[in-house]
């Protein structure tokens, strides 16, 4: 009973944050159109390519929460005959659509920085310290009103890393403000520029490598399907499991198939049995969508895996 207490509590502290994505996605949204403007305006007032970068990035990011927004939105359709799912795979395509707006973004912005290497400018290192400024408390409340919803959608973890890109970048580049101050090192703020490219290309590759690998219908991170299958075979009344399949029907969801072997009985024995396997799957594995096929026998070869 104990443990059963103890699942409840993050189910219903996820529960909580799903209610509220809607509302923090606005409320980022918001604070993504005016963070940039003012940077824009300081970047040129600055002469600041490292400014101007870093509002470049917020405006994508104000694109980027937009669709993340819609996404969400879509998502929360429910399962129809044709989509028996669902629509939140509509999140996972909204991540891999921001991606590719960052990375043009970021084509950009190096553009740009090579640029400034061959025909330096000068940079004013106050108007660059206040604009990031804006950059690191608007950024900063950005990320923190995503933070609670990034471990399970990805649709929002793609949201919240272009808040805490902005949020680095923008110490980044308030720092090399305040060195323009004291020193002339008008090469830094193109070089810093290319280290946000980098940081920020880093994080779209993980965010595309996970959205990839959800429409792959790729066994989930962390899953270890023939320590499930050891697992389940531990269970009173199975004889043997297999042909198992495990994938992400979306970012926060897991479903799971498989064959369980058991002696021959009535179908309304197996109730019991069923229960058990399904709440050992869930507490256990996080698998929440399971579908089972009782046998009396092994079908095929009887293997871990089905192999076409």
């Amino acid at each position: 009973m104990e443990k059963h207490e103890h699942k409840e509590s993050p189910l219903k502290h996820h529960a909580d944050i799903e209610e509220t994505i809607g509302s923090r996605l606005l409320v980022t949204l918001a604070l993504n159109f005016i963070i940039p403007a003012a940077q824009v305006i300081g970047g040129i007032a600055a002469h600041s390519m490292a400014l101007i970068s870093d509002a470049t990035h917020n405006f994508s990011d104000f694109t980027a929460i937009l669709i993340a927004y819609f996404a969400y939105r879509i998502g929360k359709k429910g399962a129809t005959v044709k989509n028996t799912f669902g629509y939140r795979r509509a999140e996972v395509l909204a991540s891999i659509i921001n991606v590719v707006i960052l990375m043009v973004a970021m084509g950009f912005i190096v553009y740009k920085a090579l640029t400034r290497f061959h025909h330096p400018e000068a940079v004013s290192g106050q108007i660059v310290i206040w604009m990031a400024g804006v950059g690191v408390l608007g950024n900063g409340l950005s990320a923190w009103l995503l933070h609670g919803g990034a471990k399970q959608n990805l649709n929002i973890r793609g949201a919240f890393l272009h808040m805490l890109g902005d949020l680095l970048t923008s110490i980044v580049v308030l720092v090399s403000g305040a060195i323009l101050i004291f020193k002339p090192w008008y090469w830094l703020d193109p070089l810093l520029s290319l280290l946000i490219v980098i940081f920020v290309l880093k994080n779209c590759l993980a965010v595309l490598k996970d959205a990839f690998l959800i429409l792959m219908n790729a066994t989930p991170k962390g899953l270890d399907l023939q320590e499930v299958k050891d697992c389940l075979e531990q269970i009173p009344g199975v004889c043997s499991v297999h042909y198992l399949h495990a994938w992400n029907a979306t970012s926060s969801t897991i479903a799971f198939s498989c064959h369980v072997v058991v002696s021959d009985q009535p179908l309304s024995q197996t109730g019991t049995l069923i229960k058990t396997i399904r709440n050992t799957l869930f507490h256990r594995f996080g698998i929440d969508h399971p579908v089972l096929q009782f046998e009396t026998a092994k079908c095929g070869n009887g293997d871990l895996i089905r192999k076409i």
